[in-house]
């Protein structure tokens, strides 16, 4: 679903086209098994929005690509 709607979002509004892959490779979920751990994903949570700026799939740093 959230495929479809970037494809429509490109189409449609103007959104920057991305030729690469959309989805991480290998992603996989993970059970989380003691309260540390718990505690350890909910600190990542708290501050990994601090880091988006920098990553380098962040959509400032992304070069859009003229529709085929």
């Amino acid at each position: 679903m959230t495929t479809n709607e970037y494809i429509r979002g490109v189409k449609r509004l103007g959104w920057p086209r991305f030729d690469g892959h959309l989805w991480q490779r290998d992603y996989y979920e993970r059970v989380i098994r003691s309260e540390e751990e718990l505690l350890k994903v909910r600190q990542y949570v708290i501050d990994n929005p601090a880091k988006w700026e920098d990553d380098p799939n962040h959509p400032s740093k992304l070069v859009a690509t003229k529709p085929r």
